[in-house]
């Protein structure tokens, strides 16, 4: 039985998916930097190869007779020094060892062995090994192993004048228009700290990264070290823009526990003790911050300047009476001048105020001016629970 034609287009489309999907991932990634970056990598470049080929061309002398003085390969290299200054491939023993190395490598694989295909073949896949083996992987390597076989060339010399002279140049001038430009150069990574010395938020991090690392398992044109510090900077960066939407009203206590003017002041010494709390907003009747009255104010009402004899004068204070017959009340010793903050205040704005004037508790009111909230410095902390690590501190 032949599928409908609805059927059949069902069981094209994975197909087409498919191909449209691998058609996308041709498509070149954008290039995100701006002008003044892109200007600064072909002014580099330029510089680069002028200074690498013009000083090994006076070096040259009488061999520029049979020897030239400037190699094809130190273009690609330029772009890797210029370009991605911070990429490991780029560095100054990926330049000097990859090209120089695999160079010598091209010689001998042209002097040695006989059909110049198989001698191609052979030198890039001992060029490659060869980086790999001595940390110095670099593209342009694998392009100066070729460059031997298919030019013929068998003079180890070559390797000497011009790669060695080349890629030597190359990476002087890439110090010193990078470091110029204020791109570090050669990458300087993080100084290694001792696994104690990390705290466990770090170590975490670092493990998790390994293990990724380790499934992923190929080659990366970042290091481990800046691919860490990208996704700290990263979370660093979401952290202060959740932190910098926050609003008063997100994270203020709505479970509030108040008192009026008039409540006595063992009524209020007993909501203290029995919410296990620090402080009482004092509301009038339309729910109106009038003042505060904390533990502090017991204690300076109890006249509490030391330990000695507490229990009695606060247990003096709550049972007094005063000269109108009745027990003391909030109102007598209460804190008058409160600090507020509107609902839709950012969080932000109260950190100078916890941090800087004392303050551990603020009424948060609404727009009609009647209380809706605290925020407490506990209230606080817990906005900001585990701030990620701080991103580290690197020369743009």
């Amino acid at each position: 039985m032949s599928p409908t034609p609805s059927n059949a287009a069902a069981a094209r489309e994975p197909l087409l998916m498919r191909v449209l999907s691998w058609l996308q991932a041709l498509r070149p990634a954008r290039t995100r930097i701006n002008a003044r970056e892109r200007w600064r990598i072909i002014v580099g470049a330029f510089l680069g190869i002028l200074l690498a080929g013009g000083l090994s061309h006076l070096a040259g002398g009488t061999t520029l007779a049979i020897l030239p003085w400037l190699v094809a390969p130190m273009g690609a290299s330029a772009v890797l020094v210029f370009g991605v200054p911070s990429s490991p491939l780029a560095q100054p023993w990926s330049v000097v060892g990859g090209n120089t190395l695999s160079a010598l490598v091209g010689i001998a694989c042209a002097r040695w062995l006989g059909p110049p295909e198989l001698a191609a073949a052979v030198a890039v896949g001992v060029a490659i090994a060869l980086m790999l083996a001595l940390r110095c992987l670099h593209p342009p390597g694998g392009a100066s192993a070729l460059m031997m076989v298919l030019g013929g060339i068998t003079n180890p010399w070559f390797a000497v004048f011009p790669v060695l002279l080349n890629s030597l140049l190359l990476a002087f001038a890439g110090m010193a228009w990078n470091n110029a430009t204020r791109r570090p150069y050669p990458h300087r990574q993080r100084p290694a700290l001792a696994e104690h010395e990390k705290p466990l938020q770090v170590r975490d991090a670092e493990a998790d990264l390994d293990a990724v690392l380790a499934r992923y398992n190929q080659v990366l044109d970042v290091s481990r070290d800046d691919l860490q510090a990208l996704l700290e900077q990263m979370k660093w960066q979401a952290y202060q823009r959740k932190l910098a939407g926050v609003r008063c009203a997100d994270v203020m206590s709505h479970d509030l526990v108040t008192v009026t003017h008039s409540t006595p002041l063992r009524d209020a010494w007993a909501l203290l003790r029995e919410r296990r709390i620090k402080a009482l907003p004092v509301v009038d009747a339309d729910f109106r911050i009038v003042g505060i009255v904390t533990l502090a104010d017991f204690m300076r009402a109890a006249e509490l300047e030391s330990y000695e004899g507490m229990d009695a004068k606060l247990r003096k204070l709550l049972a007094a009476i005063g000269p109108s017959g009745k027990p003391p009340v909030v109102g007598q010793i209460m804190t008058r001048q409160v600090r507020v903050a509107g609902s839709q205040r950012y969080l932000v704005d109260l950190v100078p105020l916890f941090g800087g004037s004392g303050h551990h508790h603020i009424p948060i009111i609404g727009d009609d001016g009647r209380l809706v909230g605290i925020i407490t410095q506990s209230d606080m902390v817990a906005a900001l629970f585990e701030p990620p690590t701080r991103p580290h501190e690197s020369t743009p």
